[in-house]
């Protein structure tokens, strides 16, 4: 009989620091080579962009390495059975997939696991460049107003904005050890996912911004009841996240087969004690006894039932801000990224949960985040003076006509 593995076996660190930093490498060549004749700003927004497409990439694929039982695909953190790929523990594999064939651990189980922990990696690479070129850039533009040069290449983006999002990721990374060494704990697993959907965000207000930079556009001015409406909406989606977060940690999409009722009726047999008793094992209650289906139910149709409101609340925005003429592009987003929750959503319970709508379905949940950070960011309270110009606004960055708003 083999010894039980260490949780944290840190023997491949190095190995591994390097693997993200090759992963890293190709979007960096990309970016200095799409963007050398470019200004700083023009290749730090590319950058940031870059970035954030590519958190959004490693999102979906977190996704899909939880929704293919593949977070314990390898039971130590950060490598692999003390090995920096599966090719190295290969006997180990090998032998917990002999011990138990449907279990946890298998090769390709392992090896998703492993790409992710790469990807990861390398996006971690990417927001340290984007730190060091923040400060960088900062320290140059206060180098050249202590000169009584007027800087052409402003700060577009402060550099705590990238220093907190390398912080953020280094915690993101400390939930993504603790998913594993705490074996798919319920909590932990929604605060990685949490984790990953602020980070989105973190990157979106740089991207944003940078792009503001870039191309000389302010905020566009919004109604203070349209602005309300925008952040009531953005808070709205992000509690709806953590819910949906829970019926997936804790594989309650399938306690209801049918739509729009749940169990043949529309108020089924809760446990939301169960449902929400917070710190526990996965399948378990404190107390050592097996959450029941009632606690399932509980979980997956408050879920169900925040969801009317908050799509709801993405119709109405996305037509007021249709209605008003402003920001038109994330308007349009909004509306078709809510199609794609109600198509996903439903998919996910009347198709028995497939991987592909599950995936879509988390994707889309990001997708909403970043549009409505984008559009919190693209935009501003209108205050006293741009009270005459509201009505006849322009959204600068689709470049749009200035149409009147009614």
């Amino acid at each position: 009989m083999t010894p039980a593995q260490p949780l944290y076996d840190f023997a491949p660190l190095a190995e591994l620091m390097l693997l993200g930093t090759a992963v890293a490498l190709g979007p960096l060549a990309w970016v200095a080579w799409r963007n050398r004749h470019g200004s700083p700003v023009r290749r730090w927004q590319a950058l940031a962009i870059l970035t954030l497409f590519l958190t959004f990439d490693l999102v979906l694929f977190g996704a899909f390495t939880r929704l293919t039982d593949s977070g314990l695909g390898c039971p130590d953190w950060p490598g692999c059975y003390g090995n920096a790929s599966p090719v190295g523990a290969r006997a180990e594999i090998s032998a917990a997939q002999q011990a138990m064939p449907t279990g946890p651990v298998t090769h390709g189980k392992a090896w998703v696991e492993m790409v992710h922990r790469y990807l990861a990696s390398g996006v971690g690479v990417l927001i340290i460049v984007l730190t060091a070129a923040a400060w960088w850039q900062y320290r140059r533009s206060r180098a050249a107003v202590a000169s009584g040069m007027q800087d052409p290449q402003r700060i577009a983006v402060s550099p705590w904005w990238p220093t907190a999002t390398l912080v953020w990721v280094c915690l993101q990374g400390a939930f993504g050890a603790w998913t594993v060494t705490m074996k798919l704990f319920p909590a932990i697993v929604t605060l990685h996912l949490i984790g990953g959907i602020v980070l989105l965000a973190m990157l979106c207000v740089q991207a944003v911004r940078q792009t503001q930079a870039s191309n000389g556009t302010l905020p566009e001015p919004l109604s203070r009841a349209l602005r309300g409406l925008l952040v009531l909406t953005a808070v709205l989606v992000g509690l709806q996240i953590v819910l949906g977060g829970w019926v997936s940690t804790n594989y309650a999409v399938l306690a209801c087969t049918t739509f729009p009722a749940c169990q043949g009726s529309w108020w089924p047999d809760m446990a939301f004690a169960e449902g929400f008793q917070v710190w526990r094992p996965l399948g378990m209650l404190q107390d050592g006894s097996h959450i029941s289906f009632a606690g399932l139910t509980a979980i997956h149709y408050v879920h169900r039932l925040a969801a009317y409101l908050v799509l709801a609340a993405l119709a109405l925005l996305a037509w007021r801000l249709r209605r008003a003429g402003l920001l038109r592009a994330q308007a349009r987003w909004l509306a078709g990224l809510a199609l794609l929750q109600f198509a996903t959503g439903l998919s996910n319970v009347v198709l028995d949960w497939p991987l592909v709508a599950a995936v879509l379905h988390t994707g889309g949940a990001a997708a909403l985040v970043v549009v409505l950070t984008w559009a919190l960011t693209a935009s501003r309270a209108a205050g006293a003076r741009d009270k005459m110009s509201i009505p006849r606004a322009v959204e600068t960055a689709a470049g749009a006509p200035r149409i009147s708003s009614t």
